[in-house]
Order: structure tokens, then sequence, then C-alpha cells
């Protein structure tokens, strides 16, 4: 398993984790006091910087991207994620941490768009935001979906020079 993947498993279980202890708290209180966060400090800390090892991780991390080769110029598969309301549909690119993560979104998207055909390519999380930093729809890149859809913001993926 990747390192970016043992990040965001572990991000992901502490997050939980600490949203258990707020729905729980929040039943007994009318909001997260001083007395939560100082009690939770150390994981909120954790979160914030294993959240800030997954931004430099994305950035230099190969991911797997799906395109759809039916097109006549083959076009990323993206994902929207805007609200019907909006007039704007804003959207992420789906990129994907190893091959069997890919061929499993390729099941759902065939589900979805079955007429179409998919094809995979290789690019680095800063290439993939390079590629589509020209559009103000895009939000940013969501890791392994529709599995996690744990989504980095475009802006977030950046080489680390500490």
């Amino acid at each position: 398993m990747s390192e970016l993947k043992q990040l965001i498993e572990k991000f992901i279980e502490l997050d939980d984790d600490l949203n258990e202890k707020i729905e729980n708290y929040l039943e007994n209180n009318d909001d997260i006091d001083e007395a939560f966060e100082n009690d939770n400090k150390q994981q909120i800390e954790e979160l914030g910087e294993l959240y800030h090892e997954i931004e430099h991780q994305v950035f230099h991390e190969e991911f797997i991207i799906v395109s759809n080769a039916s097109s006549e110029d083959k076009e990323v598969v993206a994902l929207i994620v805007s609200d019907e309301d909006e007039e704007s549909e804003e959207f992420v690119i789906p990129a994907f941490t190893d091959e069997a993560e890919a061929q499993t979104a390729i099941e759902t998207f065939k589900e979805q768009f079955e007429e179409n055909e998919f094809t995979c390519d290789k690019k680095t999380g800063s290439e993939i935001v390079a590629d589509h930093s020209e559009d103000e729809d895009f939000i940013g890149i969501a890791i392994n979906a529709p599995q996690w859809d744990f989504v980095i913001g475009s802006e977030e993926v950046h080489e680390c020079h500490d």
C-alpha cells in the first residue's frame, strides 16, 4: 500500500472518530466549547498535520486518471460537485492510487455511461492540477473516488519547502 493511501486511511479514521465525538457531545450540549476543543486538541492537531502531509504527497504522487475514449477528443472523467440550483458546475478530477481502484471506478462509470469506452493514463497530482488550472470551475482532485471521495483542493496541492 502506498504511503499516500496509508495517510488518507489514517486521516479518514481519525476524522470519523472525531466526528462521532462531536455528534455525541452535541447531543448533550448546544455548541462545541473550549473544554471540548482542549480535550481533543491532540487529535485535531494530528488531523491538521496529516492533511498537510497528504497535500505534499499529492504533488508528487503518480495517479491513474480515467478518460472517456469514445469522444472525439479524449476527455478526462470529471465528477460534478455543484448543487443543481447553481448556474456553474464545479468539478473534481477523480484520481486513483492503483489499477484496482481505477477498475472499480470504471465499473461504476460504465453503469452511468454504458455507451462509453474508458482508458487510463498516469499523471502526477501537480500535472493534473496544472492541466485544469485555467478552468475556474475546477475544485481539485478526488482520490479513489467513488470509494473514498477524499478531495484535495487544487490550491492545496503543493511541493513541500520545509
